[in-house]
């Protein structure tokens, strides 16, 4: 499969442009996607070998409207009627399995949906994903905000009424260490009542002292779970080492994480297949760690600032429509979040059926929160974004609109004490 997400740049200089071909067109050039790098923690867990065996194992076009009728009719949905559930044989099931998965959210969640936005405090990254802004030959506006200026963006969000934050940066070490990351999570615990962070992936004990700074929560979207078409995508820096990615989120929760949430990012690679292993790979966490949080996301490719071809129309919403009814039927206990990636059409109507959480006053770019908040030029400069949105309602607005579709927001359900 060649690199449709393939980004140039005519500023970059004529040595980082030869080195950048090489990766691209010599795989030799490459490492080994498969080895850990050195400092790389590396768990004994059997949640990798067993998600990758079911998808190995996996021929969606095996199924048969009987296999999807059956998967309906159970009580409890095995991984084998799940797989049935994501087949092209459950297309013409999508209203029924609308209404399985409604029945099921309103069971667990009543009419709830969580809100929650996220703030990218830096835009600095050392890896070479072909189809992210923010990778590191992107000709891109990088910015790092320093303390004051994370405070100041921060309050300006918890002024709106947000309660909840998922705090963000480029995969750069050098730029965004563990000690800054953590000095931010320190102000975040001020001003919110749930912290979250994606970031790059770290070892057990880094995960540690970011709990101990305040983090509830840690995300990782591991892209795709085709190992081989990861590596054609991840063409250099630390995220390029498929299994250390992989183990991400086992390595939070045994550093006491409450919680953790991945995906893959749907367009990749095959979608039905990423989607059975991200649920899996949340699946059998959830089994080894019964105490923790587990959430899923659905993400879909977006355009990115120098690459608009960049379409997230290779998954189409009736197919992530099914793709979330199926989340819902197998992990009924399993929290979603829909981002803003999504339409505000597709959001009003996917957290009815099967989403229980939505951000909402999103911004992906850096600094640039009083701008959009208060309609005031902020005092310093911005940073790009990582990638364009599609719903850009403000907090208030999701808040409205949520109510007005019968459902009750919620902005924190956790207290401590």
């Amino acid at each position: 499969m060649e690199n449709q997400y393939f980004v140039d740049s005519d500023k970059l200089s004529e040595a980082a442009l030869k080195k950048k071909h090489l990766l691209e067109n010599d795989p030799s050039s490459r490492t080994d996607h498969m080895a850990y790098m050195e400092g790389m923690e590396q768990i004994k867990s059997d949640v990798m070998d067993k998600v990758l065996a079911e998808v190995r194992n996996y021929d969606y076009s095996q199924y048969t409207a009987r296999d999807v009728n059956a998967a309906l009719n159970h009580d409890v949905c095995s991984v084998e009627d799940f797989k049935a559930l994501l087949s092209p044989a459950a297309e013409p099931f999508l209203e029924k399995m609308a209404a399985k998965a409604r029945l099921e959210t309103q069971k667990h969640f009543g009419n709830t949906v969580y809100l929650f936005t996220p703030l990218y405090i830096a835009n600095y990254c050392e890896n070479y994903c072909v189809y992210c802004g923010f990778n590191c030959y992107n000709d891109i506006k990088r910015m790092k905000l320093n303390m004051e200026q994370i405070e100041h963006e921060m309050k300006v969000i918890a002024d709106s009424g947000m309660e909840e934050i998922l705090l963000l940066t480029g995969e750069s070490r050098s730029k965004s260490g563990i000690e800054y990351i953590g000095e931010a999570c320190k102000l975040a615990r001020k001003y919110f009542r749930m912290v979250g962070i994606e970031i790059y992936p770290v070892n057990t004990d880094e995960y540690k002292y970011l709990h101990e700074c305040g983090v509830d929560y840690v995300t990782v979207f591991q892209e795709t779970y085709d190992s081989d078409r990861y590596e054609q995508l991840h063409l250099m820096g630390h995220k390029r080492v498929w299994p250390y990615r992989f183990e991400a989120q086992e390595r939070a929760l045994m550093a006491g994480m409450r919680g953790v949430a991945g995906s893959a990012l749907l367009g990749l690679s095959d979608f039905r297949k990423d989607a059975l292993a991200s649920a899996l790979h949340m699946y059998f966490l959830q089994r080894k760690y019964p105490h923790a949080e587990i959430s899923l996301s659905c993400p879909r490719l977006r355009p990115i600032v120098n690459n608009e071809k960049i379409d997230p129309l290779d998954v189409h919403e009736r197919q992530l429509c099914q793709v979330l009814c199926a989340y819902r039927i197998f992990m009924p206990f399993c929290g979603i979040t829909v981002s803003s990636r999504e339409s505000e059409q597709f959001r009003n109507g996917i957290v009815k059926i099967a989403a229980t959480k939505v951000s909402a006053g999103v911004s992906t770019g850096v600094g640039d929160h009083e701008s959009k908040y208060t309609g005031k030029e902020s005092d310093s400069a911005e940073g790009d974004e990582q990638f364009e949105i599609a719903d850009g309602r403000s907090f208030d607005k999701m808040y409205k609109d949520m109510s007005d579709e019968g459902l009750q927001p919620v902005l924190n359900d956790y207290l401590y004490v």
